[in-house]
């Protein structure tokens, strides 16, 4: 066998198809990594509540979630990088002033600082998760916020840039954005499990599609984008595979020579 790997895949666009179903050719090679003795992780821009059936499916207790702010080892959580609650509400209150829904996500739940949102509704939908967020403008208070959803278009983007330096948004959606702490990103997250693990850079991989993926796929030795990915997760990546309809993830598998 190789020296051990670890091998840390995206979610959407990524393991999930565009209707959010995982293909047979990607279960399987992952089962096969795992019998190989590789470590198999999941990083993502989701909130832990929104992939924990697919975890289970994939049996996997290793992650980076909300684009590196909540990392898990093996089902420990072992790194947290929660929103500045200040920032967040100052955030906040300038979004209410331009009729910008946001949405509090901690690592339990997510909640709406408006009730009944044509965007916020739209933009979770995308993920066909069960989990819409309620009504609650205080949720952020007392609790620790790992990431946000902004509910504006690029070109309002950019005022909030201008305001508010403490945090660093990364589009995913028309209508969305997310919000998370200046610096935070998958790669620091993914530095985090590997730093514990004692696995060396070149038994790192990584696999990923859009912008939110571009500072893992940059950072790490043996990356790859998908056939589907956005040109900046291609121009950032070592190596390009297919898409993921096209059994992406199994022909990136091989490609690297981590499966037969």
């Amino acid at each position: 066998m190789k020296e051990k790997s670890i091998i840390f895949f995206d979610i959407d666009g990524t393991l999930l198809d565009e209707h959010k179903e995982l293909p047979k050719t990607a279960e399987q090679a992952i089962y096969s990594l795992k019998e190989l003795g590789h470590e198999v992780a999941i990083a993502t821009g989701r909130a832990p509540f929104m992939f924990e059936d697919l975890r289970k499916q994939l049996e996997i207790d290793t992650y980076v979630s909300y684009n590196g702010q909540y990392v898990v080892l093996r089902g420990e959580v072992i790194y947290t990088n929660p929103l500045d609650r200040e920032s967040l509400h100052d955030l906040t209150q300038e979004a209410l002033l331009h009729d910008h829904a946001v949405v509090y996500m901690d690592h339990e739940d997510m909640r709406a600082n408006v009730p009944n949102d044509e965007y916020v509704a739209k933009t979770i939908n995308t993920f066909k998760s069960k989990v819409i967020p309620a009504h609650d403008p205080l949720y952020y208070k007392e609790r620790n916020i790992y990431q946000s959803l902004l509910m504006c278009r690029p070109e309002e983007e950019v005022l909030y840039e201008k305001l508010f330096h403490a945090f660093h948004f990364v589009r995913w959606h028309l209508n969305a954005v997310d919000v998370v702490p200046a610096g935070g990103c998958k790669a620091k997250g993914i530095r985090h499990i590997t730093d514990k693990l004692g696995i060396a850079s070149e038994c790192q991989y990584a696999f990923g599609d859009a912008l939110n993926d571009v500072e893992m796929l940059s950072s790490i030795p043996n990356s790859v984008a998908m056939g589907n990915g956005m040109p900046e997760a291609k121009k950032a990546a070592k190596y390009v595979t297919k898409s993921v309809e096209e059994d992406g993830i199994l022909h990136g598998l091989r490609m690297l020579g981590l499966l037969n």
